[in-house]
């Protein structure tokens, strides 16, 4: 027991200084390089030295070590062409809600990238969204190394040490709102599969039934043995259009795609807002629900202002889970819109058109920069974003 004490400890310290350092391995200088390659370097030897003094019984005692067989090379998982993961748990596809889908998004099976340049090129007033299908079958989080599994997702943090920032909370606009920074393991015995514990309307939930979610985060940059498990779509390296309707709003160009990972149980809420980038959203795991709206809709999406001296003009004032009764409105946010002289907003944002679509595992969303975009986890699930310009 001391020593997992002493060993939790020591990796909390390392990662501590990678997380609060802000972008992870991206900083530039030879002195942020060097630090980083130390940190990465200190962790390996950690987990080298305790899987190594780990006695077959601790090994195969069912707790937090995965077995030696699944400590393979992830290569020889490829070359030998057998999942060893194959027979391990896998989580919970169960959804308490289910949004009937009447606005479909259309649906594509591996087009080439020629035809997708094409398709956001022809369109004249900027691309329409669009799931893309059949293209990460083959990635290994979905075959050899698979994200549905909780042993290995454990496997690959340092049997679930390792630390990641957890957003708790139902949606990053209401009160109540907050962060957390806990273990892997933490995070999934207390927000992604509470033994016992549901949340509101009977939705994966932690502590006091609130909703936990690793979201927005370079979890690939922070944790590099994860990053092989995905690809980089071909999609990224084509030329996408520039803003329909606010020319400001076009960033300068990325020198290669942001990734950002998507973790949580059902019940997760993004509330609607924008990107500065042209998204491909890929849900790697479970499923989840996204409605849709254009750019040229956004006088009437009710953007919000600076509030707390952070500018939130891409998240709008609209609770589309409240909006469409599906949720409980925020006691503080009742009557936001009749304090700000917006009353009778509901009937005329009910004719505002959109789209809407169900992600299942495998589908690739892509959703052109400026379009509005309400994202809820419908089980647990896992997505990886793919910001490029």
């Amino acid at each position: 027991m001391e020593r997992e004490r002493d060993l939790d400890e020591m990796v909390k310290v390392l990662d501590m200084a990678i997380i609060l350092a802000g972008a992870p391995g991206e900083g530039e200088g030879k002195n942020n390089r060097l630090g980083r390659r130390w940190i990465d370097t200190a962790l390996q030897l950690l987990e080298e030295v305790c899987h190594a003094n780990d006695s077959p019984k601790t090994r195969e005692g069912g707790g937090d070590e995965v077995p030696p067989a699944k400590k393979q090379k992830l290569s020889d998982e490829k070359d030998k062409g057998n999942n060893v993961w194959e027979h391990e748990p896998s989580f919970s596809t169960e959804e308490r809600f289910t949004p009937v889908v009447q606005k479909g998004v259309e649906r594509v099976y591996r087009p080439s990238m020629e035809w997708f340049q094409e398709y956001m090129d022809k369109a004249e007033k900027g691309p329409l969204p669009l799931v893309i299908t059949g293209v990460v079958d083959d990635w290994p989080a979905r075959t050899t190394r698979p994200w549905n599994k909780p042993a290995y997702l454990l496997s690959r943090t340092f049997g679930g040490r390792r630390l990641v920032p957890v957003e708790v909370g139902r949606s990053y606009v209401d009160d109540g709102w907050g962060q957390q920074i806990i273990p892997f393991k933490e995070f999934l015995s207390v927000y992604i599969d509470p033994p016992r514990t549901k949340g509101q309307n009977g939705q994966g939930g932690g502590r006091k039934g609130k909703v936990g979610y690793l979201a927005q985060h370079q979890l690939f940059t922070q944790l590099p043995q994860l990053r092989n498990d995905i690809r980089i779509p071909d999609y990224c390296y084509t030329a996408p259009p520039k803003h329909p309707t606010d020319p400001s709003q076009d960033q300068a160009e990325l020198d290669e795609p942001q990734l950002n990972a998507w973790f949580g149980p059902g019940g997760t809420i993004t509330p609607l807002h924008t990107d500065p980038y042209h998204n491909l959203l890929v849900q790697v795991v479970g499923r989840k629900y996204v409605r849709l709206y254009s750019p040229h809709e956004t006088p009437r999406m009710r953007p919000r202002g600076k509030e707390g001296g952070v500018e939130m003009g891409n998240t709008s004032h609209v609770d589309i889970g409240v909006f469409e009764g599906w949720d409980k409105p925020d006691i503080e946010a009742e009557g936001e819109g009749e304090e700000n002289g917006e009353g009778g907003w509901e009937d005329e944002f009910k004719k505002v058109p959109y789209l809407e679509c169900i992600l299942q595992p495998g589908d690739m969303l892509y959703i052109p920069i400026g379009w509005w975009h309400y994202v809820r986890g419908l089980s647990v699930s896992f997505s990886v974003s793919f910001w490029w310009n």
